[in-house]
């Protein structure tokens, strides 16, 4: 079984505060699922993430993360929300926030600035 990393897919575009987040949870569940979505078997939705309309879908083989991606649009439809909403469907990365932070930090090294002397700076608060 592969790991969860290559089987999981992050979901952007979630209508946040509408629905119950266990409902929405649901509904994601039913939409990957679905084979005209390119879905498959669902192992676990993760929402509410830290991230305001975002979440986390792994499906229970790494194949069908592949045919979902492919996929060019995803809308998501349930006669519970008042109208489809588009999703973006991007793969998952673990290490993509730390890079960022890194990649960040080195950036602003080269402009010379640096982490002690920025006690003031709103930025770290």
């Amino acid at each position: 079984q592969a790991g969860r990393g290559t089987r999981t897919v992050v979901i952007a575009g979630v209508p946040s505060g509408l629905l119950e987040d266990e409902l929405l949870a649901d509904i994601l569940t039913i939409h990957f699922q679905m084979s005209r979505n390119s879905g498959g078997d669902v192992e676990q939705v993760t929402y509410p993430t830290r991230r305001a309309g975002v979440a986390y879908v792994t499906f229970e083989d790494a194949g069908v993360v592949q045919r979902v991606l492919k996929k060019d649009q995803h809308l998501l439809q349930d006669k519970r929300l008042p109208r489809p909403f588009p999703l973006t469907v991007t793969p998952y990365c673990h290490h993509v926030s730390s890079s960022l932070v890194s990649l960040s930090l080195s950036l602003l090294s080269l402009e010379g600035w640096h982490p002690s002397g920025a006690k003031n700076n709103l930025w770290l608060r």
